[in-house]
């Protein structure tokens, strides 16, 4: 069984415990909370600590924090030549302390903390300094997840860049479409099942192949009449520069 430690309390620190709970490939030996009581919900504890020096031996410590504080966090830990990694799509893998031997368990997806996902859907990406780590890790993520890929540094922060595209700037595009349709009185939820087929449609066909809209078509009038419709310059600025790239999209330069 490979015995596991994680540090951290947020949101991918949350579900990585909720998940590898169910595995029975894996024991928690401990999480690491300056707040404990964030994590009383949701493992016993007695494996809740709050000091670096009380970490035991494990065969991977996990370190789910912040981009920000991933350097710091490592630099923490006491002691040496011990397999840890971080959760993060963007941070390099040598953003950890040389001491310990070094890699990467970045789980693919948004998380939130009162919606439930399914591990064995999301994609687990994985680096390592040498193979005999990289075999652990990926034991370790087959233990959850049924899609696990083997990505360096360089593509994984590619990745995170689409994933931003794909993810949060979509998101962010909900949330104009929301303010445009509570400025006009129409109800959002008459768009949902828009967004819905959208989404699904991408399991059929390639993203070029499923644009549609007056952008595409090179419908001018149309774009202009939605242009004189929004009052707010941002959206105007973000509908123009949108429609361009989808212009522009497949032209040759």
């Amino acid at each position: 069984m490979i015995r596991l430690s994680i540090i951290g309390s947020g949101n991918v620190a949350q579900h990585l415990i909720k998940a590898f709970i169910k595995s029975e490939a894996v024991e928690i030996v401990q999480v690491f909370s300056r707040k404990k009581e964030v994590l009383f919900p949701i493992i016993d504890p007695s494996k809740i600590i709050s000091a670096f020096a009380d970490l035991k031996r494990a065969d991977l410590y996990i370190i789910a924090v912040s981009d920000d504080a991933i350097a710091e966090v490592s630099q923490q830990l006491p002691f040496q030549n011990r397999l840890v990694v971080h959760t993060s799509g963007a941070a390099p893998i040598d953003t950890l302390d040389s001491k310990n031997r070094r890699g990467v368990f970045y789980p693919l997806q948004t998380f939130s903390k009162n919606k439930t996902v399914d591990f064995s859907t999301i994609p687990m990406c994985l680096e390592a300094e040498n193979t005999i780590d990289f075999d652990l890790l990926e034991k370790t993520a087959k233990s959850i997840s049924k899609a696990v890929f083997a990505i360096d540094s360089e593509q994984r922060k590619a990745l995170h860049v689409a994933a931003v595209f794909v993810n949060n700037f979509t998101n962010h595009l909900y949330q104009i479409g929301k303010d445009i349709c509570d400025e006009h009185r129409v109800p959002f939820k008459v768009l949902k099942p828009l967004i819905k087929e959208t989404a699904e449609k991408i399991n059929a066909l390639e993203p070029i192949d499923a644009q549609t809209g007056p952008a595409k078509r090179n419908d001018s009038g149309t774009i202009e009449a939605h242009l004189a419709l929004l009052s707010n310059e941002n959206q105007k600025n973000i509908y123009k520069i949108l429609t361009q790239s989808i212009q522009n999209n497949g032209k040759k330069l």
